[in-house]
């Protein structure tokens, strides 16, 4: 991909843009579309672990990336042309139904304003969430780049695996740096913790619906919070 010198504003997706969970749409897709006794039970087997992160506090970045992780084994088999069936129906038919409009429009609008100063300025979503759907969802919002985490295509069919990190936390900051090239990171929106050093990186700093963690940080650093 080629880097971009010119400003960007960059967003992230899950519960920034929209309420529902990529996660769970890519289960809904599966169990309508490809039915498996392995995707049924994908949550259960995984209580467990989900209960240990919760109650000890363990590293929830590392635990979303591997939950990404074994969750593209799901696809393994399926032709690139579902894979991207799967990629627009999360996108346009389970998050963006539940989007928050004021996000939305905020993000939006911070790039009006960029772009009106600058017509090479890009908006930049970058997400967790894999290529398919990010892809998919920058078209809603008019994002000219998305950042997800690239599913491995062999031979036109899905491996199962990932050709990537997992685009969260850090990895996802280093990405946008990277992209940058040296340019301004005008605008940042974000969630949760994890966006904090997405949200380091920009001149404005904008906490959506932000969790405690993250609200703590806005506060002490004087970053916006968007609540409607």
């Amino acid at each position: 991909m080629r880097a971009m010198t010119h400003p960007i504003v960059v967003t992230d997706m899950d519960g920034t843009l929209a309420e529902a969970e990529t996660w769970r749409g890519i289960l809904t897709w599966l169990a309508a579309n490809h039915p498996s006794p392995e995707a049924s039970r994908f949550v259960t087997v995984r209580l467990p672990r989900i209960a240990l992160v919760k109650v000890l506090r363990r590293n929830r970045e590392a635990f979303r990336a591997r939950w990404m992780e074994e969750q593209a084994r799901l696809l393994a088999g399926l032709p690139r042309s579902e894979i991207e069936a799967m990629g627009a129906w999360v996108a346009d038919e389970y998050l963006w139904p539940t989007r928050r409009e004021a996000s939305v429009q905020a993000v939006q609008a911070a790039a009006a304003r960029v772009r009106a100063a600058n017509p090479e300025a890009r908006l930049v979503l970058a997400t967790g969430a894999y290529q398919p759907i990010a892809d998919a969802f920058a078209r809603r919002i008019g994002a000219d780049v998305a950042l997800g985490t690239p599913l491995e295509i062999r031979d036109g069919t899905a491996t199962g695996g990932v050709l990537a990190a997992t685009q969260t936390g850090a990895q996802k900051a280093s990405a946008v740096r990277a992209l940058a090239e040296g340019g301004e990171v005008v605008a940042a929106f974000g969630d949760t913790a994890a966006d904090i050093p997405l949200l380091s990186l920009a001149t404005r700093a904008v906490a959506v619906f932000p969790d405690a963690e993250l609200r703590r940080e806005a506060v002490v650093r004087g970053w916006e919070i968007l609540e409607g």
